[in-house]
Order: C-alpha cells, then structure tokens, then sequence
C-alpha cells in the first residue's frame, strides 16, 4: 500500500514561521547591544539585521521603522526596570535611609544585570540630542524621581532628613551614584585595578557613603 508524506501546513506569505517566538526577542536583544556600544544614530535597522543574520524584511515585520523599535525598546525593556524600582520603593516606606537603601540595592542590581542600560542611558538620555530623552521624560521618568523628590521633601518637613539636604537634589545625587560607577567601570577599574570589586561591593559602599549624610544634623552643644 502507498503511502504519501504528510505535507507541512502553509503559512501566510511574508509572516515569520511559527515556533520563532524567541525571534522577535533576539532581534531586540540585538537591537540594545548595538544602540548601547554605537549609538541609535549611527544604528540603521539593516545594521541590526546583519548582526542579527535576518532579512531586512524580517526587522521592518516586527518593528516596521526605528521609531517603532525605539518604543518597543521603552516598553518592553526599560519601563519593566522602572516599575521594579517604583515597586521597591514603595514598599521600603517613608523612613529616608529606607528609601535610599531601597534605590541604590535596585538600581545597581538591574543596572549590573542589564549591562546595556549605562551606557544606553549616557548616550541617549543623558547626551544632549540622545534619542530617548523626551521618550524617558514623558513615559518613564516621571514615575519614580518626582515621587522620590516628594517623599524626601514630606521627610525634611519631619524633620527625619538632613536640613542641608535638598530633596530634588538628593534624587540627583542617587541617580549619580548609581548610575555613574556602572557606566563608567571600564575606566575606573583599569585605573585601580578593582576587577575585585563585585556588585554587591559597590552596594555596600554607596549605602555606607550615604549613610552618615543623611540622618538629622545633631544640635550644637553650647560650650561649657
């Protein structure tokens, strides 16, 4: 008796084969590598393409234009992070030093697991022209630092915060020492060859360099 192989079903023209579901991911993955080492600027799609050894066509399916990647990349990739340290520092309370443990252990552990957010970030946030400043500034960014401002400002009034301390600035201060170490380690480790230095380390360092500048200023005691 004859038998006859069974045919695979057709798919649409033009769509990706099923049980690629990882590849869109991939492509992303690829996308970041690029963005964070050469710059979007200077990162066509078909450059992305070629990296990632697809077809143009594949990247233009799943993102359409750079624009369209660009908003996927906020979405997907970088609004995640934010709601996990919007998440950590809601649930560290209204204590200062709580909170400032709560930024620092979360930033520098996704900083640390995502290495190509640093470098992303002082390249298209933090440069002037970067291309996703005004994306960060309207969709991310308001989500955590004006709220963190806010809690520090609500402590000072307390009186549980340094009076020195300027709660707007001390969220930029955060946002520099946790970011700044990460981004720039290829430089500082080379200069103090601190290859040693792991990321709980660098934790532990910052939470201790903070530490004794932010509790209420003690009262001077008149002289005898």
């Amino acid at each position: 008796m004859a038998t006859t192989t069974p045919q695979r079903p057709k798919r649409s023209p033009g769509r990706p084969a099923k049980g690629r579901g990882d590849q869109r991911e991939r492509l992303v993955d690829v996308a970041l590598a690029l963005f964070s080492r050469n710059g979007v600027a200077e990162t066509p799609l078909s450059a992305i393409a070629r990296r990632a050894r697809v077809t143009p066509a594949l990247m233009h399916y799943y993102f359409g234009n750079r624009e369209h990647l660009l908003d996927a990349l906020m979405d997907e990739r970088i609004a995640p992070l934010v709601v996990k340290v919007g998440m950590q520092l809601a649930a560290a309370g209204s204590e200062p030093f709580a909170l400032v443990r709560a930024f620092v252990t979360t930033m520098m552990t996704l900083f640390a697991e995502n290495p190509w957010l640093p470098p992303l970030w002082v390249r298209e946030v933090l440069t002037e022209g970067g291309l996703l400043r005004e994306r960060l500034l309207k969709r991310v960014a308001p989500q955590i630092a004006p709220a963190l401002a806010r809690r520090f400002a609500e402590a000072k009034a307390e009186g549980a915060l340094n009076p020195g301390l300027d709660p707007k600035l001390t969220v930029v201060s955060l946002i520099g020492l946790t970011l700044f170490p990460l981004a720039a380690q290829s430089i500082w480790r080379r200069l103090l060859d601190a290859d040693d230095i792991d990321t709980q380390t660098l934790i532990n360092h910052t939470l201790a360099l903070l530490g004794s500048g932010l509790g209420p200023v003690a009262p001077e005691r008149n002289p005898p």
